[in-house]
């Protein structure tokens, strides 16, 4: 029992130190955004304009904290808001020519800061690592069921 409460305070620890060293590096690197902006602007750069709805679903963040980032992110000229042209009521989120422009830097920042992360690990055991995660979260969308 005590290894299963062990797993559970790990993954939320591993979580909180990940977002404040992501943001300490960002900011040590002049990189104006959190880790959760971080995780939009990349969805953004990876797939291009989408809705709140496809950016709250990939990212797994509800669709208030989403707009909440989008606010920020238009807010800091780097996202717009475009109404939907074949639905009103929808918004799509646009990258900005300086969203764009922040792109290569910040990916290199962030993949910078994941590789000093995993220093020392295997590959052996990342992939494991990854695995177990995988079949945790499947087992959480088992139990929605």
């Amino acid at each position: 029992m005590m290894l299963i409460k062990q797993v559970g305070v790990m993954v939320n620890i591993l979580n909180c130190k990940l977002k404040k060293h992501i943001a300490s590096v960002f900011k040590s690197e002049g990189i104006n955004l959190t880790a959760e902006q971080f995780l939009v602007m990349d969805t953004l750069w990876n797939q291009g304009e989408m809705t709140q709805q496809s950016i709250a679903y990939i990212i797994q963040k509800d669709k208030n904290s989403v707009t909440q980032f989008i606010d920020n992110l238009e807010k800091k000229g780097l996202v717009n808001r475009v109404v939907d042209s074949s639905d009103r009521r929808v918004n799509n989120i646009r990258l900005s020519k300086a969203g764009m422009a922040m792109k290569d830097n910040t990916k290199n920042v962030a993949i910078d800061i994941l590789n000093d992360i995993v220093e020392g690990i295997s590959e052996e055991d990342l992939k494991t690592f990854v695995k177990v995660l995988n079949k945790a979260c499947d087992n959480i969308e088992k139990l929605k069921e």
